[in-house]
């Protein structure tokens, strides 16, 4: 095995992934993808993986675009990775103004959204209870996803180009020469590169402070749930961001949902190698409630599972991508709260450009760490992962 490279890359989730696939699709030589466990497992394994293009800039809504592209393009390869089932999002009459703003944006960079009529709505949703509801936008080309399939697409086809994964082997440390980082540490010894590209998700912090590396990304607990539905019923056949009651909801095949608290909530800072993994049994109460007061074709739903992931949270809520202006050879790849999967497929791609033409868009350049010295934070009109 080389212990020489230009690019190693820490992490085999969904970002870190589709960085590897693109950098081998660009023509990078020798590139090392390394992961503590195996692909897709830590937060991107756990995803909701809810693919939506309704977000309040115009950056974040192109990469949810792109990306729905880019998985469709897998699901013509690998058959059961990318669902386009459709996605609603239910409002609030608070959130009508903001709504009404975004789908104007939404539609500048090709996202195809609008709001249903109320006759709409009556046809497409005769599970939904409207109380409260006083809008419903649909994308058609929303929709879930595999989060695994996808992830397991990208690293396949990044070995198969002639790049190399290595499993259950975690980051002890970042070599770093004054202000540049020349490479990694493994439990195997040293092994250089010409760039570090840190997609460690709650990990990342973690890794970066073992070089001095300032990240401010929290790891706080989301919890998810897995329902089955009683049968001969009409159910949710599409995934839905319920911002009336808090939750989020997408189907899983075979009359089973996986159901989520939404934003407002609170969150909770953890240890990302110690934390609660189950569920807490007021999260699984208030799901309950909440879906089939708003659904209730879901009334006496049968409780599968219920389980904690992990969120990589940055102060704005949009991730870190990039090379910084303070230190050489070092990208980061992480901060996804909440959005990483959906928009992980070209932030691969945009990033693994920006690594081997050396610059990129103005637009992207503004998720690099730098923004935070600039105070030039990004602010999404809902607050919180919504957007």
């Amino acid at each position: 095995m080389s212990n020489n490279f230009d690019v190693i890359i820490i992490g085999a989730g969904i970002t870190g992934a589709s960085t590897a696939y693109h950098l081998k699709k660009n023509g990078v030589d020798k590139v090392l993808l390394i992961e503590r466990g195996g692909v897709a497992s830590g937060g991107t394994g756990k995803s909701a993986a809810i693919c939506r293009q309704h977000y309040s800039t115009s950056l974040m809504a192109r990469l949810a675009r792109e990306s729905i592209g880019i998985m469709s393009d897998i699901e013509k390869e690998k058959v059961g990775s990318f669902f386009q089932s459709g996605y609603m999002m239910l409002l609030p009459p608070t959130l009508i103004e903001a709504a009404t703003k975004n789908l104007e944006l939404q539609h500048s960079v090709g996202v195809e959204t609008r709001f249903l009529s109320e006759e709409e709505i009556t046809k497409m949703a005769p599970w939904l209870n409207t109380d409260g509801v006083a809008a419903v936008i649909f994308e058609q080309s929303g929709g879930y996803a595999d989060p695994v399939r996808i992830t397991e697409y990208f690293v396949h086809k990044f070995v198969k180009n002639g790049g190399e994964f290595r499993s259950d082997t975690p980051c002890r440390g970042l070599i770093r020469e004054m202000n540049r980082i020349t490479g990694v540490v493994l439990d195997s010894g040293s092994i250089s590169a010409n760039i570090v590209v840190n997609a460690a998700g709650p990990w990342a912090p973690i890794i970066a402070n073992m070089a001095g590396i300032e990240l401010e990304v929290r790891a706080v607990r989301e919890q998810d749930s897995i329902w089955q539905a009683r049968s001969n019923r009409p159910l949710p056949n599409v995934s839905i961001s319920n911002a009336v009651d808090s939750i989020y909801i997408r189907p899983m095949g075979e009359n089973r949902f996986l159901i989520g608290q939404g934003f407002p909530k609170d969150y909770f800072d953890v240890d990302p190698y110690n934390y609660k993994q189950t569920a807490d049994e007021e999260f699984v109460n208030l799901i309950l409630q909440r879906a089939s007061d708003r659904y209730p074709t879901l009334d006496g739903m049968r409780l599968m599972t219920a389980y904690t992931a992990l969120y990589d949270v940055t102060p704005d809520w949009y991730p870190f991508i990039g090379p910084r202006s303070d230190i050489q050879g070092y990208c980061d790849a992480c901060g996804g709260s909440g959005h990483g999967f959906k928009i992980g497929p070209a932030i691969g791609r945009e990033l693994a450009s920006w690594i081997v033409d050396g610059k990129t868009s103005k637009e992207f350049s503004q998720l690099s760490y730098d923004r935070l010295a600039k105070r030039q934070l990004f602010i999404g009109a809902y607050g919180g992962n919504r957007g």
